[in-house]
């Protein structure tokens, strides 16, 4: 039997639910355990962290909006993640965990072999809390770090911290999807975000949405995405003060790419399935050597 997912929000769970939840894990019959604004007891909440522990099938633990309330509750949980081995995806959005709690909380984020999807944001986090982040985003060459990471809505972050955070990104060798929203950046971070995009290799989306950028941090990303090739697909920038037109152009930019990278991959999966393409030599160019054959044979690879 494939594991399934547990899924309850906003409720207050009784000790018999918990005892259902906790027996699940122990089974491994769970990948996804939500309890996203849920309210459970002290006791409770320990219970579901030994029996996370000891799950060999959870991938996706989701304790957002205030569960992981207090320090005792993430010295449990710094437990669990140092037993579990399975854990891929943790979100804790909406947690008052500061930087005192990350500190408790990190140990067990940087050695845990399997976790590459982080959401901290709403955290109450500050320039300690990012320093301690930038450690899970190793430079290349380094171990495995994170593919994803939220940091939205963290006001007390300043511009320091999102400046370390951008050289973090900049050499960071796994970083796909980073979600900076609803924080007050402004433009000056944005630009040092900008350098890092252009350095960095794999990030592939950027999220500035409410992040108090003008005209002129988005004259800044437009040239970067017109001036440098990166693996940036998508750029998000809504409710910021910027002129439509420079969003359009951002995005008429990457749409571009995309566009590209498509074609490319069209045509690198037609010479490998297809014996009757090859490529000449003389000019570059592929060329058909016989007609008649389905479009089908032309299929997209799986990003």
């Amino acid at each position: 039997m494939l594991p399934g997912s547990i899924q309850i929000s906003g409720e207050t769970l009784s000790g018999a639910e918990i005892r259902d939840i906790c027996e699940s894990l122990r089974e491994n019959s769970v990948r996804l355990l939500s309890l996203r604004g849920c309210q459970l007891s002290e006791r409770d909440f320990g219970h579901v962290c030994r029996g996370a522990a000891e799950s060999r099938s959870l991938a996706q633990l989701n304790l957002n909006l205030g569960i992981v309330s207090n320090i005792n509750r993430v010295k449990q949980l710094a437990e669990a993640l140092k037993t579990n081995r399975s854990v891929q995806s943790l979100f804790l959005h909406g947690s008052p965990l500061t930087d005192a709690g990350l500190a408790l909380l990190n140990p067990a984020l940087s050695i845990h072999p399997s976790l590459v999807a982080l959401d901290l944001g709403d955290c109450m986090l500050g320039d300690e809390g990012i320093n301690l982040i930038c450690g899970l985003l190793p430079p290349d060459g380094a171990k495995s770090g994170l593919k994803e990471l939220t940091l939205s809505a963290n006001p007390g972050v300043t511009s320091k911290g999102w400046g370390r955070l951008a050289i973090a990104v900049a050499h960071s060798s796994q970083l796909r999807v980073l979600n900076l929203d609803y924080n007050p950046l402004g433009d000056q971070v944005a630009g040092m975000l900008a350098v890092a995009v252009a350095s960095s290799r794999t990030l592939e989306v950027l999220d500035l949405e409410g992040t108090g950028l003008t005209n002129q941090s988005a004259q800044t990303l437009l040239d970067m995405v017109e001036n440098y090739p990166t693996a940036l697909r998508t750029l998000i920038l809504a409710e910021n003060n910027i002129s439509p037109e420079l969003q359009q152009q951002i995005s008429d930019l990457l749409s571009e790419g995309e566009e590209e990278e498509e074609t490319e991959a069209r045509e690198v999966t037609a010479r490998e399935k297809n014996p009757w393409i090859c490529q000449n030599n003389s000019s570059s160019q592929m060329v058909l050597m016989t007609s008649g054959l389905s479009d089908s044979l032309l299929a997209e690879t799986e990003m």
